[in-house]
């Protein structure tokens, strides 16, 4: 597969942090999920690719084109969605037509209002008046509306009802059917990225620690629960991560069928996203 995104050595320094020469290619045709604690860097991360902010070190290729120097054509092929709006408060639908026509040359606007009766979007009213969810709703249906073909969507579902989420994650799914597209999903909600991620990449204080397949993620990863002298039997080579809770320890491995069978009688339960990073945060590892 081609790659729609690379981020090759990428860094970015701050007081008291760095990203710190953050690689990572996201393949055509993909939805990479981007997760990690509140400060790993993940905002900074997309932050860089759109030049809202300036890097330190590294490059950034889109379509294979470096972003500062073809800017303003990456651009065009660019949504970005985050959890908050950045437009006038006084604008209205019509307001936002008029100027995303003069912004884009791909500008859509029969599918614009398509995605704006399809979110139940009051038409007439200001900005100042919509919900949250309604701002969000509206930032997805200006990315869509002029053909990108790479969307960067930052925290972008976490204002939206679990239906509407739910609507939101088919539209992605129906968006990288065409194997030209791709889709960058930084978020707090894992369960999002169970469903519809084919590779999730995880930032830990400005590092990368893993970028994989997700369904190794959720199909083979586990967490094994034992005893203190269970555990000193393990193997260390067997263990992503551990952590010693008050009856019991918590092991992360990377395959849990192969556990299951050189370990009989151990206890080993699925790990889901949010297990996988917690014990990667507050874990120990070998």
């Amino acid at each position: 597969m081609s790659a729609v995104l690379e981020l090759d050595r990428l860094t970015k320094h701050y007081p008291g942090f760095c990203l710190d020469g953050l690689t990572l290619t996201v393949p055509s045709g993909t939805i990479m999920g981007l997760i990690g604690e509140n400060g790993a860097g993940k905002t900074t991360t997309i932050n860089l690719m759109i030049h809202a902010i300036e890097k330190d070190g590294g490059e950034i290729r889109i379509f294979g084109k470096d972003n500062i120097i073809c800017e303003k054509e990456l651009k065009q092929s660019i949504g970005m969605v985050q959890d908050t709006c950045n437009l006038p408060l006084m604008f209205t639908i019509s307001d936002i037509e008029t100027v995303m026509g003069r912004i884009y040359a791909d500008w859509d606007r029969e599918q614009f209002r398509a995605l704006v009766q399809r979110f139940d979007l009051p038409a007439g009213q200001e900005l100042w008046t919509f919900s949250k969810g309604m701002k969000v709703k509206l930032n997805f249906a200006i990315a869509l509306a002029h053909h990108s073909r790479l969307l960067l969507l930052d925290e972008a579902t976490s204002g939206l009802d679990p239906v509407m989420r739910d609507e939101i994650l088919d539209l992605l799914l129906d968006f990288v059917q065409d194997e030209g597209n791709s889709v960058l999903l930084s978020t707090h909600i894992t369960s999002d990225l169970e469903k519809i991620a084919d590779y999730v990449a995880f930032l830990h204080e400005g590092k990368l620690l893993f970028c994989k397949p997700k369904d190794e993620l959720v199909y083979h990863y586990g967490i094994v629960h034992c005893g203190a002298e269970q555990f000193a039997n393990m193997d260390k080579k067997d263990i992503v991560a551990w952590r010693k809770q008050d009856y019991e320890h918590q092991v992360l491995v990377a395959d849990r069928a192969g556990i299951a069978r050189k370990y009989p009688g151990y206890l080993i339960d699925p790990a889901a996203l949010d297990d996988i990073m917690l014990l990667y945060i507050k874990g120990e590892r070998t």
